[in-house]
């Protein structure tokens, strides 16, 4: 299980960065199949920044999970643990993004 965090949490750490640093707007789900006018609506650097962080701070407890167990005496419900303080974070990420207002472009 704790080759499934690493794995997952590197996979997930390096889509955060991709995001942030390249403005990659075209990995977030939903937006890069939006029409052109849609897409207008919204601030894409905010939203690309925040989205970037949020995959790198969902890696964190991945990677944490995975290179915990293996310290000696460590118990085996870390990894799970770490799953599901990902997904606890994937998922108040999501509602915090479609709550409010808070990526749409000012007039």
């Amino acid at each position: 299980m704790w080759i499934a965090n690493i794995l997952g949490g590197a996979v997930v750490f390096l889509l955060g960065i991709v995001v942030r640093a390249f403005n990659a707007s075209g990995l977030i789900a939903g937006y890069n199949t939006a029409p052109a006018e849609e897409r207008a609506k919204y601030d894409e650097k905010a939203l690309t920044k925040f989205t970037g962080n949020l995959l790198i701070a969902a890696s964190i407890p991945l990677l944490a999970g995975g290179l915990l167990p293996i310290a000696p005496g460590a118990p085996d419900v870390v990894a799970l643990i770490s799953w599901l303080v990902f997904l606890a974070i994937v998922i108040g990420g999501v509602v915090y993004m479609n709550t409010g207002d808070r990526f749409n472009r000012q007039a």
